[in-house]
This record gives structure tokens, C-alpha cells and sequence, in this order.
């Protein structure tokens, strides 16, 4: 008898832990992208773009180096970053940039490329912080 309340709850604990362990098909990542050297920001944006194909919301805070990345005027350097970026944009993703990085590493607002925003806490607060969120940083 005692074995047989055993097996029952085992099986009652796998039971409960199985939505927990399929559920999050569709959680939001929030990338926080600090770098500017190429093959670590290809790896991470090629990333966040196939989770995005994999339908989850994806959002990027681009901050510290990686301001870089984003300004048109280093699209010599980092040309296929920004096609990237682009693309995750058009799909829906959110691009965040840092002010303070920005002001840091000498780029303007008038020098980002399309799609990406201007971060402020609340807009990056926004995104990190939303329902079932996970965050990488690269």
C-alpha cells in the first residue's frame, strides 16, 4: 500500500511539473547586446533571429561598444549586423539603444540606422521586465 501511494505521488508530481517544463513556447528574450566585435554580435543577433522565427517576441537593448553596431557610419564594419537588425525589426522586434553609450562612444541619434529607438528606463523596463521574459547577454 505503501509503494502504491508512492507511485501515485510521483506520478502526481510529473504530472504537475509537465505544463512547467512545455510551457514558454512564446516567451518574450530580451538580448542585452554589449559587444562590438563581430563574430559575438553575429552570433547573438543570429540568435535572437531564430527565436524569433521560432515566434518569440524578441527584444534588444543595444548598449556599452555594441552603440557601434548601429550607427550608419561604421555600416562599412558592420554591414551585415545592421541587414540583421533590420530584418528583426521588420518582423516585429523592438531595437533599444542606449543614450549614455551613445554619448559615450561619440554617435548621434541622426546616425542610427532605421527601426532602432532611443532606450529610456521605462521603454527598456518595458521589454526586460514583461510576463515570462528570458535574458541572454552577449
Amino acid at each position: 500500500m505503501r509503494l502504491l501511494s508512492l507511485a501515485g505521488l510521483v506520478l502526481a508530481v510529473f504530472v504537475a511539473a509537465v505544463p512547467a517544463a512545455i510551457a514558454g513556447n512564446d516567451d518574450p528574450l530580451f538580448l542585452n547586446l554589449t559587444t562590438d566585435d563581430s563574430h559575438r554580435a553575429t552570433m547573438a543577433l543570429g540568435f535572437v533571429a531564430k527565436q524569433q522565427e521560432r515566434e518569440h517576441p524578441v527584444s534588444i537593448l543595444v548598449n556599452d561598444k555594441a552603440v557601434n553596431i548601429v550607427a550608419k557610419s561604421n555600416s562599412e564594419a558592420f554591414g551585415e549586423h545592421q541587414k540583421t537588425i533590420a530584418k528583426i525589426v521588420k518582423a516585429g522586434g523592438t531595437v533599444l539603444v542606449c543614450q549614455m553609450c551613445m554619448k559615450h562612444y561619440g554617435i548621434e541619434a541622426s546616425d542610427l540606422i532605421d527601426g532602432v529607438k532611443l532606450s529610456d528606463p521605462d521603454l527598456a523596463g518595458a521589454e526586460l521586465f514583461k510576463d515570462d521574459s528570458r535574458t541572454l547577454t552577449w
